[in-house]
This record gives C-alpha cells, sequence and structure tokens, in this order.
C-alpha cells in the first residue's frame, strides 16, 4: 500500500459546487451501496455492462479490498441534503505490468457536471505516478458522455473482439 490510500484533493465543479476526491476506504462500503442506490439501471448497465442492482459477497471484496497498487479506487464526495455522501467512484485495474483497465461512474444526480472527469483526470495522474504505461477503458457505444471524457484525456479508440463495447487506449509514456 502507498501513500495513494491517503490520496485525497478537494476540487470545484463547474458550477462551483465542491467535491472532495479521496481514496476509497474500508468503511466506505455502506456509502457506496448507497451511492449505488441512487444510480439508474441505465447509468448501472452503461457501467457494468449488464443491468446490475446487487452485488455478491465476492463482488463487493473486490470492489473494497484496494491494495493501492494494482488496484487504485478513488471516490467523489460531495455535500448534498446536509450530508455528505459518494456520488462517484472510479478505479484501475492492472491487468499486466504496465497496463491497467479504468473505468468509474457517477450517480445520476451529479452527471454532467464534471465530477466523471475529475474522477478520470486524478486516476490517470496517479496511473503514471505509479509507472504505467497504458490505461485502456471499455465503453458501451451509446455512452457519448463516458466517451466525450476519455476522449479529452487522449484516449483513443483501438481494435477490439468484442462488438458491443468501445476499447480505448490512452498512452501513458
Amino acid at each position: 500500500m502507498s501513500n495513494v490510500a491517503t490520496y485525497n484533493v478537494c476540487e470545484h465543479l463547474r458550477d462551483g459546487s465542491r467535491v472532495e476526491i479521496r481514496a476509497l476506504r474500508p468503511n466506505d462500503e455502506a456509502d457506496m451501496l448507497d451511492a449505488l442506490d441512487q444510480t439508474s439501471a441505465q447509468s448501472l448497465q452503461r457501467r457494468f455492462f449488464v443491468t446490475k442492482r446487487h452485488f455478491s459477497d465476492k463482488e463487493r471484496a473486490f470492489f473494497m479490498n484496494i491494495d493501492f497498487s494494482n488496484h487504485v479506487a478513488l471516490v467523489a464526495e460531495a455535500e448534498q441534503a446536509g450530508r455528505t455522501m459518494i456520488i462517484g467512484g472510479g478505479r484501475y485495474v492492472v491487468f499486466e505490468p504496465g497496463r491497467a483497465e479504468m473505468a468509474f461512474v457517477v450517480i445520476d444526480a451529479w452527471q454532467g457536471r464534471g465530477v466523471g472527469a475529475l474522477l478520470a483526470r486524478h486516476l490517470t495522474a496517479l496511473a503514471r505516478k505509479a509507472g504505467l504505461k497504458e490505461l485502456t477503458a471499455e465503453v458501451l457505444p451509446e455512452n457519448s458522455a463516458m466517451r466525450r471524457i476519455f476522449e479529452k484525456l487522449g484516449f483513443k479508440a483501438a481494435a477490439t473482439p468484442d462488438p458491443q463495447a468501445i476499447h480505448l487506449v490512452l498512452k501513458l509514456s
């Protein structure tokens, strides 16, 4: 585990809202599940490529047990209705030396405000700092908002055997 496990940065969205981008903590599970409950079936399908409402114990363990080396996860928190809540999360997972896949999701009420772009930008910076050479992402063709975020970061479309997804690649070196 590295100092990424204590990562914490305050940012402001285009509308002036204050957002904290920080490392996922072991005690965030209930808040993460609450955030997923506030995310539409369509948004979850765009993130997981299947309609997803419940996660098995094994899936929850994967999403929550982060080593901050081969699996880095960040959350975005903001004040809403008088309390601080998780409004989005993103991660990258190393799948071979020097290469990792990135993904993120933002609850519907906060989509279109720049939260996803912040998460992706911070994850990309952490991947560079960790010495990764390449980030990849799989995006459904109809998910134009996520595709725009990745394009702004410099991701390029690459060949993929899956006709249902667009494979994007960002060379970090």
